[in-house]
């Protein structure tokens, strides 16, 4: 019979594989500060009530606030910023269907946005 203290180093071990909360999002060389130009730039809030956004705050698209606590991107993809990132740039590639249209960004300018949504998503 095995009993709890059996597994406690198996419950350590796999505490310590995942990364802290603060880290699931994170993205080197990302900048939030250019991704919120490039929002303001490219509309985003046209569609999107978007954090740090005055106007315009769209209500066609679903709001972007608290968007890093999302489990899901659009409801079907893990919100992971490599997902994200594609997503943000071209979304009808990546979710054939999807009511939203692919953004004049880069491949960098697309990782910015995201910082700025994981960004603001944790306040």
């Amino acid at each position: 019979m095995l009993t709890i203290r059996a597994f406690s180093p198996l419950l350590l071990l796999t505490t310590a594989c995942k990364p802290p909360p603060q880290e699931v999002h994170h993205m080197p060389q990302a900048s939030a500060a250019r991704g919120l130009e490039l929002i303001k730039r490219v509309g985003c809030g046209a569609c999107h009530a978007i954090p740090g956004l005055g106007w315009p705050q769209g209500g066609s698209g679903p709001s972007l606030q608290g968007f890093a606590a999302q489990g899901l991107i659009a409801g079907r993809l893990p919100n992971r910023p490599d997902n994200l990132a594609a997503f943000v740039r071209n979304a009808p590639a990546v979710l054939p269907g999807t009511t939203m249209p692919a953004m004049p960004l880069n491949d960098a300018q697309a990782r910015d946005v995201a910082a700025y949504l994981y960004q603001v998503g944790k306040r």
